[in-house]
């Protein structure tokens, strides 16, 4: 569920912020275009770290915590 709401709101913005990446809202781009650029790049960025980089390393520590509590012998509910 959090994984669509996620993706739809980097789709849209990303679409949103398409039109001046590409410069055709008209006008003097060179300032609005790079930034457009970045805007949806550190979207993506932030979404791929978000779905995937953030519970890969979850596991891991949820991993690793687990295990050293088998080494001192607690025991787990």
């Amino acid at each position: 569920m959090v994984e669509d709401v996620l993706s739809l709101t980097t789709i849209a913005m990303g679409c949103g912020m398409l039109p001046v990446a590409l410069s055709l809202s008209g006008g003097n781009s060179s300032f609005r275009q790079p930034m457009a650029i970045v805007v949806i790049g550190g979207l993506m960025t932030s979404t791929l770290l978000s779905l995937v980089a953030i519970p890969v390393i979850f596991t891991f520590v949820d991993d690793f915590h687990r295990l050293l509590k088998q080494l001192v012998g607690i025991e787990t509910a």
